[in-house]
């Protein structure tokens, strides 16, 4: 999956050196339920495959993804949850840490909501995503039958936030360290 992920990530950012306007009817289609905005069809059927049906996860994380990165397309090597634990290490707010944990509560028929509102916290001080893993997450998240990966995904996500402000408390305590001596 992680090919065909990578795939389609290119694809999307062909859409964004070529043909804006896809972008702003991806974006439009985060309006809407996943998959359920006809004008997006054009830029994302074609990756879902004709045996899966409207409701398939994967089909519906592919749509998600694609308003997502027409909503912020910039990119990064980094787990979104870390993005977010990097985000609350600058602002040095617990808002964001309680939007962090209302998204890892977040129904398959409710991240989208909050994707939404953590990719517009991350486009607002430049940090990237990378959509690839966002993708293979979002593919089981958006299963209403598969809480146990869904929660394994959970775990995964919240040490990748909690691990980012430990490295930072960290690093804080060893300059203040330096600094004492």
């Amino acid at each position: 999956m992680s090919d065909f992920a990578e795939q389609f990530v290119k694809h999307l950012q062909r859409l964004r050196e070529q043909d804006r306007g896809a972008l702003a009817i991806l974006r439009r289609s985060l309006s809407f339920s996943p998959g359920t905005y006809p004008p997006s069809f054009a830029y994302v059927e074609r990756f879902v495959g004709a045996d899966r049906k409207a409701s398939d996860p994967f089909r519906l994380a592919l749509y998600l993804v694609a308003g997502l990165y027409a909503l912020h397309p910039e990119t990064s090597t980094t787990s979104m949850a870390a993005d977010m634990g990097e985000l609350m290490h600058r602002r040095n707010s617990g808002s964001i840490e309680g939007r962090f944990i209302a998204l890892l509560g977040a129904d398959p028929e409710n991240v989208a909501e909050y994707l939404r509102q953590a990719v517009t916290l991350l486009a607002a001080d430049k940090l990237g995503i990378d959509y690839i893993a966002l993708f293979r997450d979002l593919a089981v998240w958006l299963n209403p039958h598969a809480e146990e990966e869904r929660n394994q995904i959970r775990h995964k996500w919240a040490r990748d936030f909690y691990g980012t402000l430990a490295r930072y408390e960290t690093a804080s305590s060893t300059a203040a360290k330096m600094v004492r001596n």
